[in-house]
């Protein structure tokens, strides 16, 4: 949830009118608007990038995921494998634009040891190829940059 809908629930249920404070998180959070939409366009035109070479690192780290027997063996389980990522980075940047990690943990997070379990799909692996998707992407930012989005990725993997 952004700053805007929580200071304004906040304030709602204290049945007040949004104090200077709140006034000077939501000013600020506009001014970054921009900033966090160029990021979510870094990610969104790079995602195809992103997720081959992050999915690359995943399987030279872990073989046996790709192995005879693994949760990515064969061409239609790679595919799902990659699908998956591609969905935890269209998670990040929902997270950038919101500037807050809730549709992480709202969409992405809950739930997900228990499916991942189910399938027998090991949980460090998941957050390996967040971290290698992590690793690709903030390569390709600038410092400042890299700081705030691998931060949501930061974020996904603690979760995971």
């Amino acid at each position: 949830m952004s700053i805007v809908m929580k200071s304004i629930l906040n304030a709602d249920a204290d049945a007040r009118f949004l104090t200077p404070g709140e006034l000077a998180g939501i000013k600020e959070f506009i001014a970054s608007g921009e900033r966090r939409v160029k990021l979510v366009q870094t990610l969104t035109e790079n995602r195809h990038r992103i997720v081959k070479q992050a999915g690359n690192q995943l399987f030279q780290r872990y073989p046996n995921i790709v192995s005879p027997g693994g949760n990515a063996y064969g061409q239609e389980m790679t595919a799902t494998c990659l699908r998956d990522m591609d969905y935890y980075l269209r998670l990040i940047t929902y997270s950038v634009v919101a500037g807050d990690s809730a549709p992480i943990q709202e969409i992405g997070v809950i739930g997900v040891r228990q499916m991942y379990k189910s399938l027998g799909t090991p949980i460090e692996a998941v957050a390996e190829s967040a971290r290698a998707m992590k690793s690709v992407t903030t390569s390709m930012m600038s410092a400042e940059d890299a700081r705030e989005v691998g931060g949501y990725f930061d974020y996904l993997i603690a979760n995971l």
